[in-house]
């Protein structure tokens, strides 16, 4: 688990985001969905996942059913005391806007192939079924991913 990439993007004297040196276990596995509206509004799928959750900027929003696809690009890992975070990020800084919840609940993974797919159940208020991640090739991007609702 490293938050070292999250870390250096910020300056926590001046963001309110969770800096996630503190050690935070929930009871079982957790995903949250973040509204973000940074230079554009996009949404954030965050996912934990060996003690990080994580995180995939989605432009726009999460598919509720099934047949509807989306890009997901991978970010970097975000601790899991960020699924509680709501706020404004100041100008100037990265990811500079306001991010408010869109959707949180209980995560069970089925599968994890790294670099090439993730399968899990998610039972939010707005997204609840069995949804994938699909590593793609979209634009030549290392960190593009395929996000959907399965059967």
């Amino acid at each position: 688990m490293s938050l070292e990439d999250y870390r250096k993007k910020r300056d926590f004297s001046k963001t309110s985001e969770p800096c996630g040196y503190e050690a935070l276990v929930h009871p079982a596995p957790i995903f949250v969905v973040q509204e973000h509206h940074a230079s554009h509004l996009h949404y954030d799928l965050r996912l934990e996942i060996d003690g990080v959750l994580k995180s995939f900027a989605i432009p726009k929003t999460p598919p509720i059913e099934r047949g509807i696809k989306r890009l997901a690009i991978q970010t970097e890992d975000h601790p899991l005391s960020y699924a509680d975070f709501e706020g404004e990020i100041p100008e100037g800084h990265y990811g500079a806007g306001t991010v408010k919840q869109w959707d949180k609940g209980g995560l069970v993974i089925e599968e994890v192939k790294e670099n090439e797919k993730m399968l899990f159940e998610l039972s939010g208020s707005k997204l609840a079924g069995r949804y994938a991640l699909i590593k793609t090739k979209y634009g030549g991007k290392r960190n593009s991913w395929l996000f959907f609702k399965r059967k």
